[in-house]
């Protein structure tokens, strides 16, 4: 089971870096207002505001801001600016030496998934939740952050799916990204499969590609692995001209379709903007039933 790191109160420090694409101060204002309303100090990344291309400053720069995040010896949290591309380009130059000593919960979605998943390798738990250039979109998901990262309550009520497939699961939970697990694989930073409930989302893809990514995760054997399985926000998706002839949800629930355990849609998770929080490393249970869909934290 996961490490927890220590949990927030009144008056801790948090960390806010950009580790792939850019932010500006005015697209980051917003956030750190809304943080020191929670009684939060922040300290910004050295290199937060700078510019390469897309992304925000160099790799050695971003690489830089990370680790002096990692290793903030007073920070309780680090929170990714905004998501993007670009962490796979550093993550091999971090060092997790001391932030295997000294925990911090790591915050973020989308391409932050790589830090979640060598994160997750470490045995140490991570919060999958809305980042600071998306703190205005969605009052609810930004809360559900403060409400986590405080020990608190969150409860999780989304719409049953004609997809769902029935099951109990009690596990960890893992996951992030498709399209970043699908990049991950073979690499130091691939995910532990084995009796874990998955959690997936993607943004803008064509159809056949969720195919593809699909089928190397049920090649590779991951899939018949699982405990059960999660699916977010599959938002945007695209089509050739010739039509693939499934729907994203079909794609996925085609290459579990050998499987038992329990599959549930909609969870509110992922690119779009009632993007909720919630931990990954943590062991939860996931009841799907009659059109019903329990999820809750042990």
């Amino acid at each position: 089971m996961s490490l927890a790191p220590p949990y927030l109160r009144k008056g801790d420090t948090i960390a806010i870096v950009a580790a792939a694409r850019k932010i500006s101060k005015a697209e980051l204002k917003p956030t750190v207002t809304i943080l020191k309303r929670w009684g939060l100090n922040i300290e910004l990344g050295p290199n937060i505001f700078k510019e390469h291309n897309q992304f925000s400053g160099t790799d050695e720069e971003r690489a830089q801001d990370l680790q002096w995040a990692i290793d903030h010896k007073e920070a309780k949290a680090i929170l990714i600016a905004r998501g993007g591309y670009g962490i796979l380009r550093i993550i091999d130059g971090i060092d997790f030496t001391e932030f295997i000593k000294n925990p911090k919960w790591l915050v973020g979605y989308s391409d932050v998934t790589i830090l979640h998943c060598h994160i997750q390798s470490l045995n140490i738990c991570s919060l999958h939740a809305t980042m600071p250039i998306n703190f205005l979109k969605h009052e609810k998901a930004t809360l559900s952050i403060k409400k986590l990262l405080f020990n608190q309550r969150q409860d999780y009520k989304f719409e049953p799916h004609e997809l769902n497939r029935d099951g109990f699961a009690e596990a960890e939970v893992v996951g992030g990204n498709l399209s970043l697990l699908y990049a991950l694989s073979g690499s130091p930073s691939e995910l532990d499969y084995r009796n874990k409930i998955l959690f997936i989302e993607d943004l803008d893809e064509f159809l056949y590609h969720v195919d593809r990514m699909m089928l190397q995760l049920k090649r590779s054997r991951k899939l018949e692995q699982l405990a059960g399985l999660m699916v977010g926000g599959l938002s945007d998706m695209k089509d050739n001209s010739i039509s693939f002839g499934k729907t994203a949800e079909e794609i996925i629930m085609e290459a579990v379709g050998d499987y038992n355990y329990p599959v549930c849609f909609n969870f509110p998770a992922g690119h779009i903007d009632e993007n909720m929080a919630f931990y990954l490393g943590r062991r939860a249970r996931l009841q799907v039933k009659r059109g019903k869909v329990q999820f809750n934290y042990i």
